[in-house]
């Protein structure tokens, strides 16, 4: 089912006269295909509780940098719950001490989001709030083996008479200066690699290796969402977000000083979540 869209409103209470911080996050929201509407400056609590009315707002995410929140934002949740607008999530963001965010939270703010925030927190909780914790991205399985060789004929033919299974497809891949053969073995397959260059990966590999296996590559369900979550363990990345790779596949390579040594690959065919 697909989801709603979420209504904000993103509003500037009292005489603050930067809005910049403000603009980021509404165009973050926006980007997040959040329905954002953004009231401009110097705002009183009653004019955002009306904003709030008529745009039928869900969230209400104020900004200050004037150092008026103590009093200002209360305000607005107070606005709100007069109108029996009870559940607006209202946020908080600016310039706001520590010492002060206790007492927001008392007064109804949901969460205070200081300077330096990460725009994706903000989307985060959102999102989790209206539509749950977000599924954990998962490995699904081995999706194939990449086997570096020197003649890619030679070893289809190898792999078709003598191991059993059919080439189905040869694709070049000129970004990566590789030439690939699929052959697919239950819900894997390998991936014969052969270089179309001397200075490409594949050449390079099996000059200081041989032929044998380059990497090993896993099907997920959610690749951007993987690559965050093991940026956020600390495990080293040579690609930081996906790309295009063989087969229609976007893939991400993980360092091999993070994997013990070995290359793997990560990848996520559009359509195919098995």
């Amino acid at each position: 089912m697909e989801k709603k869209p979420i209504r904000v409103v993103v509003a500037k209470p009292g005489l603050d006269g930067h809005d910049r911080g403000a603009k980021v996050i509404a165009q973050a929201l926006r980007d997040a295909g959040m329905e954002v509407i953004y009231t401009g400056l110097r705002q009183t609590p009653a004019q955002i509780v009306e904003v709030a009315i008529q745009e039928d707002a869900q969230v209400v995410a104020l900004s200050s940098l004037s150092g008026a929140h103590s009093a200002l934002f209360p305000q607005v949740v107070e606005g709100l719950r007069a109108q029996g607008l009870n559940d607006v999530l209202v946020l908080g963001g600016g310039v706001i001490p520590d010492d002060d965010i206790p007492f927001l939270k008392e007064s109804g703010v949901a969460e205070i989001f200081t300077p330096g925030t990460d725009t994706r927190d903000v989307v985060a909780f959102i999102e989790e709030r209206f539509y749950g914790p977000k599924k954990k991205p998962e490995i699904l399985h081995i999706d194939h083996v990449g086997i570096a060789v020197k003649d890619l004929k030679a070893a289809i033919a190898f792999y078709e008479n003598v191991i059993g299974i059919k080439c189905t497809a040869i694709e070049e891949v000129a970004e990566q200066k590789v030439r690939v053969a699929f052959l697919p073995s239950g819900d894997a397959e390998v991936e014969l690699l052969e270089s179309t260059d001397p200075e490409g990966p594949i050449a390079k590999f099996i000059a200081k290796n041989g032929e044998g296996i380059q990497h090993v590559a896993y099907r997920v369900d959610d690749l951007e969402a993987k690559l965050e979550e093991l940026k956020k363990a600390g495990v080293p990345l040579i690609d930081q977000k996906p790309r295009r790779g063989a087969g229609g596949a976007d893939i991400a390579f993980l360092h091999p000083k993070g994997t013990f040594g070995h290359l793997v690959e990560l990848c996520q065919r559009p359509g195919k979540l098995k």
